[in-house]
């Protein structure tokens, strides 16, 4: 005959369980960042036009364990912020920030320029 199971370890097989299920959405919210691979962000407020020839694109990359500025390679703080300075060519330039993480994916973020000197801005 099948006796009841006792009203205490009930309590205690339910209790192991959700802290089972805690412990669970703990790690898969601490994996976020590694499930959703390398990030940039690219701050400041950029115009498609230039008269100087000399800019500088700030931003942050998070997630990364590499970043190449138009396959050049660049560095973050601690805090995953950047800041470079590239030299803008007669006509159209584009910069290619490229990240990479430790499982080798990666992601791109271009932004584009046109240098225009200023005896020919208006």
């Amino acid at each position: 005959m099948d006796e009841p199971i006792p009203f205490r370890t009930v309590i205690k097989i339910s209790l192991v369980a959700i802290c089972l299920l805690f412990v669970l959405a703990y790690v898969l919210f601490q994996a976020r960042f590694l499930i959703g691979g390398p990030q940039i962000v690219i701050t400041g407020d950029y115009s498609f036009r230039y008269n100087e020839r000399q800019i500088v694109i700030t931003g942050a990359a998070y997630n990364i364990s590499r970043l190449w500025l138009n396959d050049r390679p660049i560095y973050t703080d601690a805090q995953g912020n950047f800041k470079e300075v590239i030299i803008l060519e007669n006509g159209y330039t584009t910069a290619t920030l490229r990240a990479e993480d430790r499982y080798g994916r990666e992601t791109t973020a271009t932004e584009s320029f046109v240098f225009t000197p200023a005896s020919f801005a208006e």
